[in-house]
């Protein structure tokens, strides 16, 4: 049994697209758990299972998996005819794997870097910069419209997500800026914005 953890507007938001863009709903339940905030709203939620109160998770058969990353290599591994990645195995899901791993330990915390305005030669000479991160995910573009090539995979779905949500991080970089609008566009991504939407009205309204 799959039991996601969810909460709306959160990084638990790209799994939720995930979830649709696989077409796996009907075999994962998903649970909606409150999360404190940056803004100092919400609160650690007792029915959620992740170890520091965070979302994303996932529970399968009692095994609690968190980070993007790992869920997401699971869920395709576990559906892998989804369309959302290589096949286990081959050498493309090698370079996904990659995608995955570098999304978690470079990319998201160099635009945390940025964004804080962060500067110190321990995270320069073990991150790199943002603007280096930046280079990467161009020069994998410049080989075609996706990260993994002519293909839309979840690799696309995590990798674009900061730019997503904080848009004053996305590069002044035509080809980049068009990729993460097709991302942004993608139907099951509006879907997702939509639902959370209604979540947090469904949540204001019951604290009202």
């Amino acid at each position: 049994m799959l039991t996601f953890f969810h909460s709306p507007n959160s990084r638990s938001s790209a799994i939720a697209a995930l979830i649709e863009e696989m077409n796996i709903a009907d075999w994962v339940e998903t649970r909606i758990v409150t999360i404190p905030r940056q803004d100092g709203s919400g609160r650690r939620d007792p029915s959620n299972p992740h170890p520091e109160g965070k979302v994303p998770a996932l529970v399968h058969d009692g095994h609690v998996i968190t980070e993007r990353g790992a869920i997401i290599l699971h869920l395709c591994t576990l559906f892998p005819d989804s369309g959302l990645s290589p096949a286990p195995g081959t050498a493309a899901w090698g370079e996904f794997i990659s995608w995955m791993v570098w999304y978690q330990g470079v990319l998201e915390p160099v635009v945390i870097f940025e964004g804080a305005a962060l500067d110190h030669p321990w995270l320069t000479s073990t991150f790199r910069s943002h603007k280096e991160a930046v280079a990467r995910i161009r020069a994998a573009l410049d080989r075609g419209p996706w990260l993994m090539g002519d293909t839309y995979s979840a690799a696309d779905l995590l990798v674009h997500a900061p730019y997503a949500w904080f848009k004053e991080a996305a590069p002044d970089d035509p080809t980049i800026r068009d990729w993460i609008a097709r991302c942004m566009a993608r139907p099951t991504g509006r879907k997702i914005l939509d639902r959370d939407a209604a979540l947090i009205a469904a949540q204001a309204e019951a604290t009202a």
